[in-house]
């Protein structure tokens, strides 16, 4: 008579799989298997300590929790993985992609070639997943080591996905010079360029590469990255672009160690308060620091390449408060070149008055309503003279002067009852 049911079993038949028998708890993992026990399922896909058998089985038979269990464990053989790489649940490859991407950096020269090339293998399949997702977690993950496969990272800097392309092309040490330059010419744009921008070193024939393309964030971030080289020639092309671009003129007159010649270019198309802001970083001697401020004002004469002669005085005048012009040296210079028009708008935005009103106020002859709307445009009180006696046509010897040679000699009531008149 057979004695076969008294023998030790060889292993668990679960759902038409024989899982060998290794040790005690194996036996307890078996256990909680056959009874369907999803919580001791759960907590066995999680357990470095898990038989390997298990962690299969699981990887192939348990719900998707165990699964994603299974992808997260370290302990997992990497058959295993393999299973999971196509898993239908997008956690669970997202998991098993932050997990192997986080071996790769750490293989020794001594860890088996099959540990290494299983690992490859299963980012190289993860790194072509449908889900985005799962591709950013690979690149956020091997941004910075410079231990993996190099065709790995070529893949991912040319993802059509910015959130995977982006953290390789910013940090990527494997990504060569030429390789970058590459990417730039097959055209990548958005933040994607604007990562390779970002990098903290960059060449100038990369500099140049990037210029070109005429993208203006990326070209932002060029001239913000200290670590960037950007020959002369280069400079002059961004110039040209941020003529029409103002918002490449902040990081512009910031860009450290400007050319002279560069600067004098700045100096005639941006903001009044942005060339002062350029020659204090240059900290330029006095003579060559007064010419550059003085080029701000050719925008007045209409030599500006941004200003169009089609512009009317009120375009002129709204261009002017965009820039951060409207001021005591804009005034001077409308008065010198005898632009009165433009000088009413610009003092009806200077003191919050209509045009109507500022017109009939420099019409008036009326000193001291003339030296109220100054005031009231925030004008020094020498300003309000010139405006008075060569633009009002106040004689000079009714022309209300200042008070201690600076001042204005009003208070602000007598300033408001200066132009009630005129305001109502």
């Amino acid at each position: 008579m057979s004695d076969d049911k008294n023998k030790p079993s060889e292993g668990v038949i679960l759902e038409g799989e024989v899982i060998p028998n290794t040790d005690k708890k194996y036996e307890q993992a078996k256990s909680a298997l056959a009874v369907g026990d999803a919580e001791q399922a759960h907590a066995l896909a999680s357990n470095k300590e898990t038989p390997p058998e298990v962690l299969y089985y699981l990887a192939e038979n348990g719900d998707d929790e165990a699964r994603v269990g299974v992808a997260k464990n370290t302990a997992t053989p990497m058959q295993a993985d393999e299973i999971l790489v196509d898993d239908e649940h997008a956690e669970v490859r997202m998991e098993l992609a932050r997990k192997i991407a986080r071996i790769i950096p750490n293989l020794n020269p001594d860890d088996a070639d099959e540990l290494q090339k299983h690992s490859i293998n299963i980012l190289n399949k993860l790194a072509e997943d449908q889900l985005p997702k799962v591709r950013e977690i690979i690149a956020t993950e091997l941004k910075e080591t410079d231990k993996a496969p190099k065709e790995l990272i070529i893949k991912l800097a040319h993802d059509p996905e910015e959130i995977v392309a982006a953290p390789i092309l910013e940090y990527s040490p494997l990504l060569s010079d030429n390789d970058l330059r590459e990417i730039v010419a097959a055209g990548v744009v958005g933040e994607a360029l604007e990562a390779i921008s970002r990098r903290k070193k960059i060449s100038d024939d990369l500099a140049e590469a990037i210029a070109s393309t005429l993208e203006i964030p990326a070209v932002a971030a060029l001239l913000t990255n200290k670590d960037a080289d950007i020959r002369e020639e280069t400079m002059v092309k961004i110039v040209t672009q941020a003529q029409t671009t103002e918002v490449l003129h902040k990081p512009l007159v910031e860009r450290p160690n400007l050319s002279l010649r560069i600067m004098k270019r700045v100096a005639g198309f941006v903001a009044s308060a942005l060339v002062h802001k350029m020659v204090d970083n240059a900290q330029l001697d006095e003579k060559t620091a007064s010419e550059l401020i003085r080029r701000t004002r050719k925008v007045i004469d209409g030599q500006a390449p941004d200003i169009e002669d089609t512009m009317s005085a009120q375009e002129r005048a709204m261009d002017f408060l965009n820039r951060g012009m409207l001021d005591d040296d804009l005034v001077l210079d409308l008065i010198k070149n005898r632009k009165k028009q433009l000088l009413v708008h610009c003092l009806a935005l200077m003191a919050s008055l209509s045009v109507p009103v500022v017109d009939k106020i420099l019409s008036s002859k009326n000193g001291r309503a003339v030296t109220a709307l100054c005031w009231m445009a925030e004008l020094k009180m020498r300003t309000a003279i010139e405006v008075q006696i060569k633009i009002a046509g106040v004689p000079h010897a009714q022309a209300v002067q200042a008070k201690g040679g600076t001042d204005y000699p009003f208070n602000q009531a007598e300033m408001q009852q200066n132009l009630l008149f005129f305001t109502g």
